[in-house]
Formats: C-alpha cells, sequence, structure tokens
C-alpha cells in the first residue's frame, strides 16, 4: 500500500490538506500525515472546513491525486493509499464493509446492513453512510435503496449518478454519454470552485 510523505511534526496533532479539482468539483483531502482522513466535496452535506493549524501542502497528496486522476479518466478501478476513518465503532464497522465493494457493483442499505451483523438497522447504516468522511475511497456512492432507486448521497444525488455511471455500475456508461454529462456537470458546479471559503 501507497504512503503518505509524513509532513508532519511528531505531536503536534496538525492536519494536512489539499484541494484539487476534478470531474465532479474541488476535492479537499486531508491527511494526518501517514494516512488520509477525510476526502470532501466542496458541496456536500459535511464539507471539511479547514480549522486553525491545519497547513495546506499539497506534497503528501501526490500518489493521492495521481490515483484519484486515473480513476476519473476511467483507467483505475481500485485504490491503493493508506485511509484512517475515524468514527463510532458501528461506523467503522459500516465503512470497512463498503470498502469490500468493488467497482461496478452497488449494494442496498439493507445488503450492507447484514454483512455488519445489523440487519435490521438499515437507518444505522444509512446514517454512518452519510457520515462517511473519505468519499470515494470508501465508496459510499455504491449503496442504493432496495427498490433500485439512488437514495442519497452527502455530494448530491447528480455526483452519485455520475460516479456510478463512470462505474458502469447503472445505464449510461458510453463514454460519450459520459463525456457530455461531465460537460454539463463541470458548468454547473463552476460557482463551488470559486467558493473561497472552501478553496
Amino acid at each position: 500500500m501507497k504512503r503518505l510523505e509524513d509532513r508532519t511534526r511528531s505531536g503536534t496533532g496538525r492536519a494536512l490538506h489539499h484541494t484539487h479539482p476534478t470531474t465532479i468539483g474541488p476535492l479537499r483531502l486531508v491527511s494526518d500525515g501517514s494516512s488520509i482522513t477525510g476526502l470532501h466535496l466542496a458541496e456536500s452535506t459535511h464539507p471539511a472546513v479547514p480549522k486553525a493549524g491545519w497547513i495546506r501542502d499539497p506534497a503528501p497528496f501526490r500518489e493521492a491525486v495521481r490515483q484519484l486522476d486515473e480513476y476519473f479518466a476511467g483507467d483505475r478501478r481500485t485504490f491503493d493509499l493508506p485511509l484512517a476513518p475515524r468514527g463510532t465503532p458501528f461506523q467503522e464497522k459500516v465503512w470497512a464493509a463498503l470498502r469490500e465493494l468493488p467497482w461496478g457493483e452497488t449494494a442496498s442499505y439493507a445488503e450492507i446492513a447484514r454483512r455488519v451483523g445489523s440487519p435490521r438497522g438499515m437507518r444505522a447504516v444509512g446514517g454512518a453512510n452519510g457520515r462517511n468522511p473519505i468519499a470515494i475511497l470508501i465508496p459510499c456512492h455504491r449503496v442504493i435503496a432496495a427498490d433500485g432507486t439512488l437514495g442519497g448521497y452527502g455530494g448530491g444525488v447528480e455526483r452519485k449518478r455520475f460516479l456510478l455511471e463512470l462505474e458502469g455500475a447503472i445505464d449510461g456508461r458510453a463514454a460519450s454519454g459520459v463525456s457530455q454529462k461531465a460537460v454539463a456537470l463541470e458548468a454547473r458546479l463552476d460557482a463551488a470552485r470559486r467558493d473561497r471559503r472552501f478553496l
């Protein structure tokens, strides 16, 4: 597994962050210096807002950026990066189950609930899914409703649809269709890229 370049001083607890432009808008990556602890969309339910002491530094994220660019280009199906999501024991169990979902496939909230040993916990799974701190790398976008509808997504249903089409999990994966959607989405997200609170 690829490691991030450690640029933190021992014991400081300072987070590193970097914002990277992508087809679905800018993504903010956050690291503790050895693992990725956050990947957030500019427009999301739980955006990452830099805190006092955070250090803006793109260098430790070069490998993550490379792999993300390959993913959005359709050239990568899995990621090889150290991840360290932080949550409750149940949330972390759900996030671990999400990492087992392969590219191009989806699972229902009920199925994830069964996988984590809580067959009646669909609502709790949905809550943990919505609190996933590392979008895309922990593929919460691959969880859909039992009836096949997309369900919710912290970054917006349109982005969820785009990611699933990119992966071929739902109809519309033809290269020309993906390109057209990318252009349209790029235009709609222009305002988000200019949001100085995120950048």
